[in-house]
């Protein structure tokens, strides 16, 4: 199985590899893991202030820093994974690359707010589900 873990570093990420070292089914060898992590663009009057390179350097490091344990978690399994990372807008890049990749399965963290924080600003969980026919495993 194709599987997207969709990462930002975050406690909930943490969290979600937690959840899989303790589920065996999920760390099988038929599966085939991509980590994504979106890094959020710098908006364009404040990135024109930077060059070419040091914006790309900005964003490598960035998601080099969030895939780091996560290197450490795969490898300490030896999970066949692959890494990318993009930059833009996250619910958007997320269901992007799970149809590009011909991902069946998109696992994430997810923050929890309720559904009172999802009305006023949305979740990137939520976003994701709205914008993929993907099924989405949520980890709390």
């Amino acid at each position: 199985m194709k599987i997207l873990l969709a990462v930002d570093g975050s406690p909930y990420t943490k969290r979600m590899l937690a959840w899989l070292a303790t589920h065996d089914e999920w760390l099988a060898t038929p599966h085939h893991y991509t980590v994504l992590h979106v890094v959020p663009m710098i908006p364009p009057h404040a990135a024109s202030m930077f060059s070419a390179d040091d914006l790309k350097t900005y964003y490598d490091d960035t998601a080099e820093a969030v895939f780091k344990p996560i290197r450490k978690f795969t490898a300490r399994h030896d999970l066949a994974t692959a890494y990318v990372s993009k930059v833009g807008h996250p619910p958007e890049v997320i269901a992007k690359q799970a149809k590009k990749l011909g991902t069946e399965l998109i696992i994430m963290g997810s923050h929890g707010h309720g559904n009172l924080m999802n009305l006023v600003t949305g979740s990137v969980a939520t976003q994701v589900m709205a914008r993929t026919p993907v099924p989405v495993l949520l980890v709390r």
